[in-house]
């Protein structure tokens, strides 16, 4: 199935296909492969999803969930095992799919279920289950839902060493220049075998 997929240059290309072709049977064709590659993955990342920027998955697409009324805003980070679903429940006050502004950053296992708004520099931990609004510059942790609202921007790039610091933004890598972002990151430099 990789080999299918990567003749279209990549799952994230496949997955644009499907939302650009207009021929109904190119499109059925192109929905049956994104999905038999979604299965493989074990994962469900709708193609009908919307995505206002590209994503990054440092782990993969592995075990990933995402409903196709859910919005992803810009510059999001995504790990593992997270579910990003709507809640199709009839008679729900919370029916409907989440909303994820820009340069969130989702911790694996997180789940964010239904019609809630996650601002912008948001930062969900790992298996935290959100199901309610949440404001901009916020973190929310695990357990019961407890969201921290800070007055500054927070800085919710995925950084990591490839021969030099890196961060990934608008779809690619870019090259850490802010001194004090490279002191911080240079304060616990990786480990390389």
């Amino acid at each position: 199935m990789r080999v299918l997929v990567s003749a279209f240059g990549s799952d994230w290309k496949l997955k644009t296909l499907c939302n650009e072709v207009r021929n109904a049977r190119i499109k059925r064709l192109l929905v049956k492969l994104y999905g038999l590659y979604q299965y493989e993955n074990s994962s469900s990342i709708a193609w009908n999803s919307t995505f206002l920027g590209k994503p990054y998955f440092p782990h993969g697409i592995k075990s990933i969930f995402i409903s196709g009324g859910a919005r992803i805003g810009h510059n999001c980070i995504i790990f593992q095992q997270v579910t990003i679903g709507s809640n199709t429940m009839p008679n729900s006050k919370g029916q409907g799919a989440p909303r994820i502004g820009d340069n969130c950053y989702v911790g694996a296992g997180a789940k964010i279920i239904g019609n809630v708004n996650i601002g912008n520099n948001v930062r969900i931990g790992a298996n935290a289950v959100v199901y309610s609004d949440v404001p901009d510059n916020s973190v929310v942790l695990s357990g019961q839902q407890r969201t921290i609202v800070r007055e500054e921007q927070q800085d919710n790039r995925f950084y990591s060493f490839r021969g030099r610091w890196v961060y990934f933004q608008d779809g690619n890598w870019c090259d850490v220049v802010d001194a004090a972002v490279l002191a911080g990151l240079n304060a616990n430099p990786p480990l390389i075998a």
